[in-house]
């Protein structure tokens, strides 16, 4: 079976080293080509939805392309802002529901930013349902800006207040904009997402950390694959109006990040690649597909990885 173009980036004690694997075209225009044995399940961030009025998407053009090349593809929707604990056991219902309802009884779980936490959760307490964990773009090891944040935001303030009802409010807009009613609570998300809180989160669910500061997880844990990859591009299109602001965000961070996660802090299991010219949005093809010109295309990133779990027998 041919394999699938991607250049891989693996990163070990702050180093990458990438090997090429040649394509196939023939396959590679194939309609089965994204053919997984298992549903294909993406799982937003922070802040996410899955479809806004039906028409603006997360994961904008992802999920078509995967089914135009013969993917099962399902969209899940969990609260915007809340801890990943909470956010993990809403996907779970719904994982629950797509292996049932499938009838395949696992899934492959996709999920970026903060739904690569939410489906690490998912695969800990319930590995029977799920086939492979892939985090793109997810803050494993803490993302410094919720860092900041946390250590400047002082409890029970004025600024805690206001930050946490703003983007509440925020959740439940983004919430009913697509159709859903999720609790939100902004200040357990900051929580979850800060240095201090990722290291409770991976003492409890470590399957797939690294042990070093920048290398590689364990590839499988429980029968469950794990992979990742990320970007390190911050101002990637002069046309799109979310690279200014992480831009800004992109200044709290000491390491090569893309704008909201740091390089390193995104590695899990099997990194694939951490050095995508890519941003934090640019990883899901938003804003509305405007990303680097003349690089990788996300929809393709998506698509072949993929047809590597197909590969795989996933």
């Amino acid at each position: 079976m041919a394999q699938a173009a991607l250049v891989i980036g693996c990163a070990g004690a702050g180093e990458d080293e990438g090997t090429e694997e040649v394509v196939d075209s023939s396959d590679a225009v194939s309609d089965s080509y994204a053919q997984t044995r298992y549903p294909i399940v993406l799982a937003h961030g922070m802040a996410g939805f899955d479809s806004l009025f039906g028409v603006v998407d997360y994961f904008h053009g992802i999920e078509s392309n995967l089914r135009s090349s013969g993917a099962d593809v399902y969209v899940t929707q969990v609260p915007a802002f809340n801890s990943t604990e909470e956010r993990g056991e809403a996907l779970l219902a719904q994982v629950e529901d797509i292996a049932a309802r499938s009838g395949k009884g696992k899934v492959n779980l996709i999920g970026h930013s903060h739904g690569g936490l939410d489906i690490r959760y998912v695969a800990s307490v319930r590995p029977d349902l799920v086939a492979s964990v892939t985090s793109v773009g997810s803050p494993h090891k803490g993302a410094e800006f919720a860092t900041y944040l946390r250590g400047n935001v002082k409890g029970g303030s004025f600024t805690e207040g206001v930050l946490s009802f703003f983007a509440n409010k925020l959740g439940t807009a983004l919430g009913l904009l697509s159709g859903h009613s999720n609790p939100q609570d902004a200040l357990a998300a900051l929580d979850s997402l800060s240095a201090s809180g990722m290291a409770t989160f991976n003492a409890e669910y470590p399957a797939g950390i690294p042990s070093t500061t920048c290398g590689q997880g364990a590839a499988t844990v429980d029968g469950i694959k794990y992979y990742s990859w990320s970007g390190t591009g911050v101002l990637t299109n002069v046309f799109d109006a979310g690279d200014y602001a992480l831009g800004l965000t992109s200044t709290f961070y000491g390491e090569a990040d893309d704008g909201l996660v740091g390089k390193c802090s995104s590695h899990l299991g099997t990194v694939l690649r951490d050095d995508y010219n890519m941003n934090h949005l640019d990883e899901v093809n938003q804003l509305v597909g405007i990303t680097a010109l003349f690089s990788t295309d996300p929809k393709s990133v998506f698509r072949t990885h993929a047809n590597r779990l197909k590969s795989a027998g996933l």
